[in-house]
């Protein structure tokens, strides 16, 4: 890009910041008028819901005021490239994408969408999709290397379905040709993809890895939605407790995802969840334990009462066998039994945690709904924990911008 272009598109971050999301919209229904297959790629709740439009302006934004550096970007860069690849995208789509997108400029900026505006985003959008076609070339090439490893769209069994509460199912998948899977890095999503009879379309939704890493199969644990109001977000869900059966097919990807517990993780760790967002710290959990960590666990859990706590009793036992794991959880609605047995009133509040032991040099890995993330990021860092080390994992398309 020249100089001149790099101006142009740094110009044009206020028009961004106000119609950024419009924007998007139009461009979303542009394309999907045009290539109505990508509907098959696509999560058409999020489409509903606005988050992917939202998440497509905010990162879009966040190109522009970074023009003339994008490297700073890179964290961004790949937390979306493991989603891409998660979801088999591939060069070819870019141009689909890039197509639907500079149209979109021209047609919703009209006149104010000059010849040199269009010039510069077009060489911007070029240079952004070979920075992220090259990026996730190098995470398919990772997945290939691993022992066990695939790209694409693979045929897996559920081999067992088990209710882990009220809302929550673990569903445990093997490969339909009898092999082994690669070994996912604690805290790992994989994609899974079915045909929806409601929609005529097939649709992938990505849920972490609750079992520990192992070649035989992978472990997802799936909260089930409820409402009058469900329609397209919460479909897929929905169709694995309903419809789904053991023994039945559903095609799964390579694990991916940079919310990891990598390596030897020389320091305490504490682990905080709302809700189903317990998923992927189980998987850190159970490694942690398996690799006889010498440094105290901590784990911090809210949920609205008893019947919903996904995995409680197993914990529990994980906490009575190793001394140097402890454990904090926070009810909604608790009865007077909780209360003498030690669990916490209210929403998940590091404040009101007794003998919280935040060591400054611990690893903190949050999980659950937005809200609650925002939360507990703020909490850690007005109570003096470095921001470099607190991870999260923001399910559905990535909103937040706390680090």
């Amino acid at each position: 890009m020249t100089s001149e272009q790099k101006a142009i598109i740094l110009a044009t971050v206020p028009v961004l910041r106000e119609n950024g999301v419009l924007l998007t919209k139009h461009f979303y229904n542009r394309m999907f008028l045009h290539n109505p297959e990508l509907k098959n790629m696509f999560n058409m709740g999020n489409q509903k819901n606005d988050r992917q439009q939202t998440a497509l302006a905010l990162a879009v934004l966040a190109y522009a005021e970074n023009i003339a550096n994008p490297g700073v970007l890179m964290p961004v860069i790949d937390r979306i490239g493991h989603k891409h690849t998660s979801l088999d995208i591939r060069p070819e789509h870019y141009s689909i994408v890039g197509k639907h997108l500079l149209a979109s400029i021209q047609e919703v900026l009209g006149e104010a969408a000059t010849p040199a505006i269009i010039d510069a985003w077009t060489a911007a959008y070029n240079q952004l999709a070979q920075i992220m076609i090259g990026h996730e070339a190098g995470i398919y090439t990772q997945q290939t290397e691993r022992t066990y490893g695939w790209t694409g769209w693979r045929p897996f069994l559920v081999k067992k379905k088990v209710v882990e509460s009220a809302e929550i199912t673990s569903f445990y998948l093997y490969p339909a040709d009898g092999g082994k899977v690669a070994e996912h890095l604690p805290g790992q999503f994989i994609s899974l993809r079915v045909f929806l009879p409601q929609l005529q379309l097939k649709q992938a939704r990505q849920y972490s890895i609750s079992s520990a890493p192992n070649a035989d199969y992978y472990r997802i644990s799936v909260k089930k939605e409820k409402g009058a109001t469900l329609n397209t977000d919460g479909l897929i869900s929905n169709h694995l407790h309903d419809s789904i059966k053991e023994i039945d097919q559903v095609d799964l990807t390579a694990p991916a995802g940079n919310f990891t517990l990598t390596g030897e993780v020389d320091a305490p760790v504490v682990l905080i969840s709302g809700g189903v967002g317990l998923t992927p710290l189980m998987s850190m959990l159970h490694s942690l334990i398996e690799k006889n960590h010498a440094f105290p666990i901590t784990w911090l859990h809210g949920c609205r009462n008893e019947s919903v706590h996904a995995f409680k009793d197993h914990i529990t036992s994980i906490v009575t066998e190793n001394p140097q794991v402890k454990q904090h959880v926070f009810y909604n609605q608790l009865t007077s039994q909780e209360k003498e047995a030690g669990i916490l009133e209210g929403y998940l509040d590091i404040n009101k945690v007794p003998d919280l032991d935040l060591v400054a040099d611990a690893h903190y890995f949050i999980c659950g709904p937005t809200p609650f993330i925002q939360k507990q990021f703020n909490d850690l860092v007005a109570a003096g924990v470095n921001k470099q080390h607190i991870y999260f994992e923001e399910f559905g398309p990535q909103v937040l911008a706390l680090n």
